[in-house]
């Protein structure tokens, strides 16, 4: 979880893994919101997210409209040479017929790429990263629920990228082509018992007529390590476009690598309405190692010889007793 989100998909799973890398033993799937969780995928992870979807658009005042097509939004990421970077390529292709509603009505068939962006985000704070806190409780269930004051400091995230515009494009404002920059900073909170909230700060297009900022808010609850939903708030403004979006949804983990999921999105204005519904799936090519630490094992290697070594040490405290025991009743 966005960052199901971020962002986003399975956050119990996440912490145990924190004190190595930002790897986790299964998918951490941006879908089904648009935020961008604060972290990578890991290094050598290769993943994909897809997601067809329909809308539906009416514009009720006097250019009255209506809009209606399918689209697919599509991203790919990957994790090179440090845990806390990650390259990606992401956008939304659409196809709609767009009718007008006035006197003489009239049809427009479009298709293009609402966006195409290249990009790279890297983590610049992790405050979770080798912390003892938030290593879970084997014994305590309330221990691993109770709330945690160090929770409010998020992990922060820079990101920087390149959009591509098409000449003439229908979903973006007159003039505007070629190649345009996008940053965001990206936060991501978690919360005991499964909740997730992601933050995006976004400037888009910069240096365009249609240079929008973006702010969206997520927020993910994992029922269990399969099960997830989201909430979602996304605001945009712009000279172009401006509206305020909510989105609201779930996702299912399948297998560790393999996520699908679905969500529906809509606003509350007229200028215009929308109304949209979204399927898609994430996959990832597992390609991760951990890195080996001072005594040359690996971080599973040593969690092992850790589990090893505090189950010898019970043993020897115990034996003692025992011995003790069978003393005591010797006459």
């Amino acid at each position: 979880m966005n960052p199901i989100k971020s962002t986003l998909l399975i956050t119990l799973c996440l912490i145990s893994t924190y004190s190595f890398s930002q790897y986790t033993d299964v998918i951490n799937s941006n879908r089904p919101g648009t935020s961008r969780s604060a972290f990578s995928v890991g290094t050598n992870v290769a993943q994909f997210e897809v997601g067809p979807y329909i809308v539906n658009e009416e514009r009720t005042p006097a250019t009255a409209y209506e809009i209606s097509g399918f689209g697919v939004d599509f991203a790919a990421r990957y994790g090179l040479l440090f845990e806390e970077l990650e390259l990606n390529i992401e956008g939304s292709f659409q196809s709609d017929t767009k009718t007008y509603l006035s006197n003489i009505s009239a049809e427009d068939e479009r298709a293009n790429f609402r966006s195409i962006t290249l990009g790279a985000k890297y983590l610049v704070y992790d405050p979770y990263k080798n912390s003892e806190e938030d290593k879970p409780n084997l014994y305590s269930w309330k221990a691993n629920h109770r709330f945690k004051w160090s929770s409010l400091i998020p992990a922060v995230s820079v990101y920087l990228g390149a959009n591509y515009d098409t000449k003439n494009n229908p979903y973006t404002a007159p003039g505007i082509e070629g190649f345009s920059p996008k940053v965001m900073i990206a936060t991501q909170n978690n919360f005991a018992g499964g909740w997730v909230m992601v933050l995006n700060l976004i400037k888009d297009r910069i240096g365009t007529n249609q240079s929008d900022f973006q702010y969206i808010l997520t927020l993910t609850h994992s029922f269990n390590p399969k099960w997830v939903i989201f909430g979602e708030t996304q605001g945009i403004k712009s000279d172009f476009y401006a509206d305020n979006l909510f989105r609201f949804g779930g996702a299912y983990l399948l297998g560790k690598d393999f996520q699908l999921d679905t969500a529906l999105t809509f606003n509350t204005k007229d200028t215009p309405s929308v109304f949209g519904i979204n399927f898609g799936a994430s996959y990832r090519l597992d390609f991760h190692k951990d890195k080996e630490i001072d005594n040359g094992n690996s971080a599973e290697d040593e969690l092992e010889r850790k589990s090893r070594g505090r189950k010898k040490k019970k043993t020897e405290n115990a034996e003692p007793t025992k011995k003790q025991k069978r003393k005591d009743t010797e006459f």
